[in-house]
């Protein structure tokens, strides 16, 4: 059987791109298929499970297909763009330079030629695949000539068990009073300083007792450590913990113990986070901004301002409102199904399994 093999910068655990590759791995490897994870730079943590990309090119066996995982710039791009055999783009969008242009010019420039190789990689990819139909316009924008939407496999399922340490810890640190949550990467496009000033309103002119968690890695260090320094000269540094490194356990503890998911980022390309709150039965307050919309649906409270007293405000409603609550909660499996979050480990194998056939000469499988 030809194999299906990915592609990926750097594979990294706890990373939403990275953490769909390795289960895609898995899935692939379950359905018969030969897989690999190449890399270009190698992470110590998951050093044993990937190969230099280029050493591809000893293993290359006829009918092979190539599947990018496509987030940052890499010298991979270039390198599929060249090779013969077929190469599937999965596309998990690019934060536009902008947003960090203040901050970190070698990422804003980083960012400039990830979206100039996307332009140069997608009119040549046999099929790309877009975890939302936000990113979908993107790649067809950039020239890609067959598209299909599939969401990110590891989104799917049930997920971990709650840790109970970390349940009894967050209970003791939160007390009696609303603990809201914000999950995602410390990057600039996810505005989690927004947060911070609607948690300050919040605080000061409807609840003292909220506490905030934001989860996510440090990815441009500037703005984190930006985003340090607001907290203090807020006032907040004992009312606000900025977490890294959880165990999913203790994620999972995270969206239990909370009594509202808040996300107002200005780009996202679909937004996992969205989907482990309405697994977990968590209100969802949000930005209506990129993947956003279709991702939420009726399962959240959706802003078309992101301004402080107007985010304390919907805070507000919802925390006081338990029939909205319970029409959010009532609405998320119906809004999980309609995305398809669960049939997407089937759903991707059979795409990919399609192109291997066709890179073969296979007829199609009879139903």
């Amino acid at each position: 059987m030809s194999g299906i093999h990915q592609f990926v910068p750097m594979l990294h655990r706890r990373d939403a791109v990275g953490e769909h590759a390795r289960a895609l791995r898995d899935l692939l490897r379950a359905a018969g298929y030969p897989s690999e994870i190449y890399i270009e730079l190698p992470d110590p943590e998951t050093e044993g499970e990937t190969r230099p990309f280029r050493s591809y090119e000893d293993d290359a066996a006829p009918g092979d297909v190539l599947v990018y995982q496509f987030a940052t710039r890499s010298a991979e791009a270039g390198w599929l763009q060249a090779r013969p055999e077929p190469v599937v783009v999965n596309y998990h969008s690019i934060t536009p330079p902008s947003y960090f242009g203040p901050w970190n010019d070698g990422i804003a420039r980083s960012q400039v030629a990830c979206l100039a190789e996307l332009a140069g990689l997608a009119p040549t990819a046999v099929l790309g695949i877009a975890v939302s139909r936000f990113d979908e316009a993107e790649l067809q924008a950039a020239g890609c000539r067959r598209t299909e939407v599939v969401p990110v496999v590891n989104a799917s399922g049930p997920g971990s068990p709650p840790d109970p340490d970390e349940e009894a810890r967050l209970a003791g640190w939160a007390g009696d009073g609303p603990l809201w949550l914000s999950v995602g990467r410390l990057a600039p496009n996810k505005r989690h300083e927004s947060v911070l000033a609607a948690f300050y309103v919040y605080r000061r002119e409807i609840d003292p007792s909220a506490r905030l968690v934001i989860v996510g890695a440090p990815t441009e260090p500037n703005y984190a450590a930006a985003l340090r320094r607001y907290r203090t000269r807020l006032g907040l540094d004992q009312v606000v913990a900025l977490r890294t490194g959880l165990t999913p356990g203790q994620l999972a503890a995270h969206y239990r113990s909370a009594s509202v998911l808040v996300s107002l980022s200005e780009h996202e390309g679909f937004g996992v986070p969205l989907v482990e709150a309405m697994r977990s039965g968590l209100p969802i307050v949000a930005r209506a901004a990129g993947a956003v919309t279709e991702t939420v649906g009726e399962a959240g409270l959706l802003l078309r301002d992101s301004g402080p007293r107007g985010v304390a405000a919907s805070v507000s409603e919802v925390l006081h409102s338990p029939d909205l609550v319970s029409a959010m909660v009532a609405a998320a499996p119906g809004q999980l199904t309609a995305l398809g979050v669960d049939d997407a480990p089937r759903r991707l194998v059979e795409v990919l399994g399609a192109v291997a056939r066709a890179a073969c000469g296979d007829p199609p499988p009879t139903k």
